[in-house]
């Protein structure tokens, strides 16, 4: 995908969306230097918060983008969408702000406070299935039967370039960046990032990080074709049932590699975030910290590293479950002072 087009995505949300923060964290580079033995440099770690991004995750840019981009009798007759929570609540946002009405088609096990930030919206939702496959077939049938426009959550050229405006910002907020982790899912948020970033910054190097039970891009790109999956992860929002045709041909051509992440791991990020960094991630938002602190992701000495953050809305009800399912956080990793 051109450069360009993300560039012009930029202008389209950019206004309507923010900026998210670079934050930095000596902790999390005390860790991974206690873990792995190499130094981070300037000793922190930078971290994207799309957490703090409208609605609570990266979803707005890309589905603001696509929105966009409809033609006028397309936004008339209305747009559907299917997602476990962020995306769902991307494109019911989007939705408001351009006045299209957004019907969304969730799991029967999403999130609450996903489903009631969508109706606050504006959205009409339509909860289905005990998995996300369930899920995509309901929305076909609707699709179909209320003459709706589908907008994809994830595989679509526009949502992968508005995703590119959070690269973007890394590569000029942090221009000699030397990794860049970021999560997985269906893949639109790291084909955006990846791309952006690449093409920026030929040099660095970009992994991505997906939960073991939820690897529809790892086993796409193994197979070399796009496999459905019933996904299984604490990490709801990395729960995609395939990965697209389009994030597929990004991934292969701009991401270093792929590593995947037990829960423990992943939610060992979540508790984490909360306790040295002070901030609240969702499962999802915290996998590509967790990856760095335990030794995952393959750095050198030196090296100047960003993990995106890439949501933060958290189901409240299961905060206790989560903390104590983590793995333990690097014995060997003193708080610094």
């Amino acid at each position: 995908m051109p450069l360009v087009e993300m560039t012009a995505a930029r202008e389209v949300v950019g206004g309507r969306v923010h900026r998210t923060p670079m934050l930095s964290s000596t902790a999390a580079a005390t860790a991974i230097e206690a873990v792995s033995g190499v130094s981070v440099a300037d000793a922190r770690l930078y971290l994207k918060a799309e957490h703090l991004q409208k609605t609570g995750s990266f979803k707005p840019r890309g589905a603001l983008n696509k929105v966009a981009s409809l033609a006028p009798a397309q936004r008339e007759a209305g747009i559907i969408t299917m997602s476990a929570g962020n995306a769902a609540q991307g494109y019911a946002w989007a939705g408001r702000e351009l006045g299209v009405s957004v019907v969304v088609v969730m799991p029967l096990a999403a999130v609450p406070s996903k489903v009631a930030a969508c109706l606050g919206y504006g959205a009409e939702i339509v909860l289905h299935g005990e998995h996300i496959g369930e899920t995509f077939d309901e929305l076909k049938r609707l699709e179909a039967e209320r003459g709706l426009i589908f907008c994809h959550p994830f595989d679509d050229p526009a949502v992968i370039a508005g995703h590119g405006s959070l690269g973007l910002e890394i590569a000029e907020d942090e221009p000699e960046v030397d990794v860049v982790v970021v999560p997985i899912g269906g893949g639109g948020l790291i084909s955006g990032v990846a791309t952006a970033v690449k093409e920026r910054l030929p040099n660095v190097r970009v992994y991505g990080v997906e939960p073991e039970g939820s690897n529809a891009m790892s086993i796409a790109l193994e197979r070399n074709e796009i496999v459905r999956i019933d996904p299984v992860s604490v990490a709801d929002g990395l729960g995609a049932p395939f990965a697209g045709t389009w994030t597929l041909a990004a991934v292969r051509r701009y991401v270093d590699d792929i590593v995947l992440l037990d829960d423990a791991t992943i939610l060992g990020g979540l508790r984490f975030a909360a306790e040295r960094i002070k901030q609240v991630l969702e499962p999802a938002g915290a996998a590509a910290l967790g990856a760095l602190i335990y030794g995952r992701i393959p750095l050198r000495d030196g090296d100047r590293v960003c993990a995106v953050l890439s949501g933060g809305n958290v189901d409240l009800d299961r905060v206790g479950e989560f903390l104590a399912s983590a793995a333990p956080l690097p014995s060997a990793a003193p708080i610094p002072a």
